[in-house]
């Protein structure tokens, strides 16, 4: 039986709980406890999902000699209680971001490398059905060489951000998904930022382009003004194009004589993420997202948020 837990049940981590809930049969899981500084809550989710524990303090839940754990607190806090576990041998999903800092972020890498542990990364769109079947069709040929990939990922301000920006919080899925479909690490970084009407000194809107060998390129728009959720991506290839809704699961390819709308398996990204997770806690092998992956992902916003200060086009270093 695997011993599991969750620490933060906000809004990411009560989801990582009640999936967790779901998968116990299929994975026997041992729903060890809940983490969360705010005791009520974490008493009402885990009596919600069968939790046997509640802890106030992180640290007694990483006494529990727990297999697999979801870290979903407030993305400062995510290198201290990562090595908390990891320390104990335990497993780690960390939510995206991986950390606030590169540095934090390389910390947690060496850690699980060193203490010999699974760590994945929550970027939860790599998940989605459809963006698991769009990279099908790019691998097939179907588009012909991609040469140029947008994302649009824009919506009212989340009333449960209160420690980053735009960049970091919601961009970061466009530029891991498009280094993903290029199967490529981003190479340069020009971006254009700031804040039109939230009080935090953060950025709350920001268009970014990032380029790529032989002269590809992706973009994203995102902003926290836009009074609907909106999550959708192109990408342009030699031979066609294809849409893709993140949201309804949807993706049609076009050329120039046909369209082809795709039939798309629907599944919540996060039961697939956590399926991953604890395939590769019970079988090694290297979950779908990577500490590196999480790494490279921070380093191209740093940069996105450094060429939006100096205005100047930036080196993912």
């Amino acid at each position: 039986m695997m011993k599991v837990g969750v620490v933060g049940v906000g809004m990411m981590g009560q989801h990582h709980a009640r999936v967790y809930s779901e998968l116990s049969d299929d994975f026997d899981l041992e729903l060890v406890g809940i983490a969360d500084k705010d005791i009520d809550r974490a008493r009402e989710i885990a009596e919600k999902h069968g939790y046997a524990g509640v802890y106030e303090d992180h640290k007694e839940l990483a006494e529990e000699g727990l297999d697999a754990l979801t870290i979903a607190v407030p993305t400062s806090l995510h290198k201290d209680v990562a090595l908390d576990f990891i320390e104990k041998g335990t497993n780690v999903l960390v939510e995206k971001p991986i950390a606030d800092t590169v540095k934090n972020a390389e910390e947690i890498i060496e850690a699980a490398k060193k203490n010999d542990v699974t760590l994945s990364v929550g970027h939860i769109e790599r998940y989605n059905p459809s963006v698991l079947k769009l990279k099908e069709v790019i691998d097939d040929g179907m588009l012909g060489n991609v040469m140029s990939i947008s994302g649009k990922r824009v919506g009212p301000l989340a009333i449960r951000i209160r420690d980053v920006g735009i960049i970091i919080d919601l961009a970061v899925h466009e530029l891991d998904i498009i280094s993903y479909l290029f199967d490529e690490r981003i190479k340069k970084v020009t971006a254009k930022a700031g804040n039109a009407k939230h009080p935090a000194q953060v950025e709350d809107y920001a268009q970014i382009m990032v380029d790529f060998n032989d002269g590809r390129t992706g973009i994203v728009e995102t902003n926290w003004l836009t009074p609907h959720k909106t999550r959708k991506l192109s990408v342009v290839g030699t031979k066609g194009i294809a849409y893709l809704d993140y949201i309804d699961q949807s993706l049609v390819v076009h050329d120039t004589d046909w369209e082809q709308n795709y039939k798309i398996q629907e599944k919540e990204p996060l039961k697939n993420e956590l399926e991953d997770f604890l395939d590769c806690c019970l079988n090694g092998g290297k979950p779908c997202v990577t500490g590196e992956d999480g790494v490279h992902v921070l380093r191209a916003a740093r940069s996105a948020k450094k060429s939006s200060e100096k205005d100047q086009k930036v080196k993912v270093e």
